[in-house]
């Protein structure tokens, strides 16, 4: 099973720029999609709807904001949406798809970059997003969360980090809900199970030229439940084109 998540930053720019035609070469089985800024009775047009594969959609309220998809090419057995709080099912953050062996959803972190109010509710976001990871835990089958964390998990995964202690995205809390995350609830981060490498990057400031430079952090992840830890073949981030400030991350899983 090959798993893509991107942040399009706006569905409607990351297609004009040619994100659907890269898509449907990929061989994806399901393809993950966050912050759209659209709502899907605006995607109605055949190009954000590629032959072969199932869309399924999850608005923000507001318009022109947010809003989740989830493109798969089997059939789910069933689609479901929200997690019962405001802070997600009004901003459109979360859709999850469940198939025979494994459920796969579709999700973001708000940013908090902005303002410290901005901090303030990403952090009750992740407090109450860690409540449905420990849901989870209890039943009695597999998980891909993959999306948009809005956070760098460690050093190596922001350049310049020294200077960004103090910056969301690699502030000691959220470094500190990671490492709850990944290590005490045994949770994976699937693309640094298959690829060690450093400078490994999905998202770049819209400065100077820091995509050119390779100069960003890796705030986009697939988080599994443990049984996949050893299920995890090959992971990726494509640069070879940019379609957004985030680049699409793709992991590659041994799932029938």
């Amino acid at each position: 099973m090959r798993v893509i998540t991107f942040n399009t930053q706006g569905i409607e720019q990351a297609t004009d720029r040619g994100f659907f035609d890269w898509m449907v070469r990929q061989d994806a089985d399901v393809v993950c999609l966050q912050n759209l800024r659209a709502k899907e009775y605006q995607l109605d047009a055949d190009r954000y709807h590629p032959k072969g594969y199932h869309a399924f959609f999850f608005d923000a309220f507001e318009d022109g904001y947010s809003g989740v998809a989830i493109y798969t090419r089997e059939l789910p057995k069933a689609i479901m949406t929200g997690l019962g709080f405001e802070l997600c099912d009004s901003h459109g953050r979360f859709i999850q798809a469940d198939f025979d062996k494994v459920s796969v959803a579709s999700m973001s972190i708000p940013p908090g970059l902005k303002s410290p109010e901005d901090q303030i509710r990403k952090e009750e976001y992740m407090e109450l997003f860690m409540g449905h990871l420990k849901k989870t835990l209890r039943k009695r089958r597999d998980f891909i969360f993959a999306g948009t964390f809005h956070i760098a998990h460690k050093a190596v995964d922001l350049s310049n980090w020294y200077a960004n202690q103090s910056v969301s995205g690699f502030l000691p809390q959220e470094r500190v809900w990671m490492e709850e995350v990944l290590d005490e609830m045994g949770f994976v981060d699937a693309f640094r199970r298959a690829n060690k490498a450093e400078r490994q990057y999905s998202w770049w400031p819209d400065y100077n030229r820091a995509w050119n430079l390779n100069e960003g952090a890796r705030l986009d992840y697939q988080i599994t439940t443990a049984n996949l830890r050893n299920n995890v073949k090959a992971a990726r981030i494509y640069r070879d084109e940019q379609f957004s400030q985030h680049a699409p991350v793709i992991v590659d899983y041994n799932i029938g």
